[in-house]
């Protein structure tokens, strides 16, 4: 009777943990159809976003070029994040925003910036007067005239997936602190951070680049 009462509280302490799991509520910030709460900027004026930024079979596809962003209307703070990501061509360069302080029309918004460049995803910049976070032993703040600041290395080698193949953004934001996986892999972390909330935005810039499964989880 012993053994059976103590596998029933583990039985039942199982199942307290998936119901807690369950009740994590997921918002798709990225809803698969359309782009209906989503804003764009393109830094060359001439272009149409509709070209640049579409959605197709559940996946959202960004040219790469021009450059430019597209934007989140709304405002977050306190979240996981879980971005999927590929190259369906030839990895290049992007990026995803986060804590952005709005739209700036003629360049980078103000944020942290977590890196998808090629081989450097989880590296992050931080970009805009102001905006900085205290990593490892080192404390990085981007000064008046900077633009942004020198590019933080990831933790570990590059645990990005070829060409082809769907990588995972998991990104963890909690007052002024952020973690960082790639895959499943740590890559960075961050506290003290001058930014708290704000938007999350995508980047064009350099190739063609596929988005799906985006939304986050709220702490």
């Amino acid at each position: 009777m012993i053994k059976s009462a103590k596998q029933l509280s583990i039985f039942a302490t199982g199942l307290m943990l998936l119901a807690s799991c369950s009740k994590e509520e997921k918002t798709f910030i990225f809803n698969g159809k359309d782009l209906d709460n989503w804003e764009t900027v393109l830094f060359d004026s001439t272009a149409n976003p509709a070209e640049v930024f579409r959605v197709l079979d559940g996946v959202m596809r960004i040219a790469g070029s021009p450059f430019g962003y597209i934007m989140t209307r709304d405002v977050y703070g306190d979240y996981k994040l879980h971005v999927e990501w590929r190259w369906p061509e030839e990895p290049t360069n992007s990026g995803v925003f986060i804590h952005a302080q709005g739209i700036n029309p003629s360049g980078w918004p103000v944020s942290v910036e977590a890196q998808l460049a090629h081989t450097k995803a989880g590296d992050l910049i931080f970009t805009g007067e102001g905006t900085g976070m205290h990593v490892g032993d080192s404390t990085y703040l981007t000064l008046p005239g900077q633009g942004r600041s020198s590019r933080v290395g990831r933790m570990e080698e590059s645990s990005e997936n070829p060409a082809g193949e769907w990588n995972v953004y998991e990104i963890t934001c909690k007052g002024g602190s952020m973690e960082v996986l790639v895959n499943g892999v740590l890559q960075n972390t961050g506290t003290e951070g001058t930014r708290s909330s704000g938007r999350i935005a995508l980047q064009s810039e350099g190739g063609p680049i596929e988005f799906r499964n985006v939304y986050l989880v709220t702490l």
